[in-house]
């Protein structure tokens, strides 16, 4: 029970990672807040039905939550999701950021509604959630961030801009709110999960390599992801924060965080023309290939 006593909110907890996450910190003796506005993967409609159904997988298990179906995308909602918690259990302990939509299309055929939402659901909706916990959080003097990022955006994919950039986003945010907050005991941390759910279902399998990569996806389930999530968010993790970990079936990773490679220096500074000639010529074997996500995770799951 590394949960017992605390509460957690899991947005975009009506299926997926997000219920998966959610049944765990039951299990593990959370009191929970299941988010969830029902929407399609692409962010359009909404349906209370997916969010009340992880609420009774909870109850049936014995543990306590209640549904909030305000939207993480808007500053009020996410105000609204933390006062959930506050007004039912009394306290907030645990923020998984996991609400998610995928809007997939190649970058110059990309309209800004694509743009906009996906910054909106996946960005823009950690900060308002994160920001409305954080002033409780300091001021018991503990707490807990979970952010799901993924390898569009650590490493990239193709046809994903707008994910990739959110979800890139999403791991420096998580640094920061460790970097600002540890004084507080508040901690915070990203997992890249690989695992099939109803959005990576909306990735394209329209090429041999697309068809393959969903067809690994496939094979890994979300409960391995909420293991992880568990750990992070309980006392036993007190000493992890600022780190990114991937999870892929039965493997886990630490993944890397942007460090300088190599460095040269010229006595009188760089022209441009010295750049070309001596510069670029010395730092081009440490450049990164245009490689994707797949690319890097070439073998099949463990």
């Amino acid at each position: 029970m590394l949960l017992a006593g605390k509460v957690a909110v899991v947005t975009g907890a009506g299926g997926g990672i997000g219920r998966e996450v959610a049944t765990a910190m039951a299990k593990a003796g959370a009191k929970v807040v299941v988010n969830d506005i029902g929407a399609s993967v692409t962010g359009a409609g909404g349906d209370d039905t997916p969010g009340r159904q992880t609420v009774q997988l909870i109850e049936q298990g014995g543990g306590e939550a209640v549904l909030d179906t305000h939207s993480v995308a808007d500053w009020d909602g996410a105000q609204a999701i933390v006062q959930t918690a506050l007004e039912r259990f009394g306290r907030i302990d645990v923020v998984v950021n996991n609400a998610g939509i995928l809007r997939d299309v190649i970058f110059h055929k990309m309209s800004p509604e694509d743009w906009l939402s996906v910054i909106g659901v996946h960005l823009n909706g950690s900060f308002f959630v994160s920001r409305a916990a954080a002033p409780h959080f300091r001021e018991q003097g503990s707490g807990a961030f979970v952010h799901m990022t993924s390898t569009s955006g650590l490493i990239g994919n193709v046809g994903q801009a707008n994910y990739s950039a959110a979800k890139l986003g999403m791991t420096a945010l998580s640094k920061s709110i460790a970097l600002d907050m540890v004084r507080f005991g508040v901690r915070s941390n990203c997992i890249s999960p690989f695992a099939w759910s109803r959005m990576i279902g909306a990735i394209p399998t329209d090429t041999p390599e697309q068809k393959a990569r969903v067809a690994k996806l496939q094979q890994m389930t979300p409960d391995k992801i909420a293991s992880m999530a568990v750990f992070l968010a309980s006392d036993a993790a007190k000493d992890v924060t600022g780190q990114i970990f991937a999870v892929r079936n039965n493997e886990i990773f630490l993944m890397g965080q942007s460090r300088p490679l190599r460095g040269l220096q010229r006595e009188g500074g760089w022209t441009a023309e010295a750049i070309a000639e001596h510069a670029m010529p010395a730092l081009r074997a440490s450049f990164y290939p245009l490689d994707r996500s797949a690319d890097v995770f070439s073998w099949d799951p463990v």
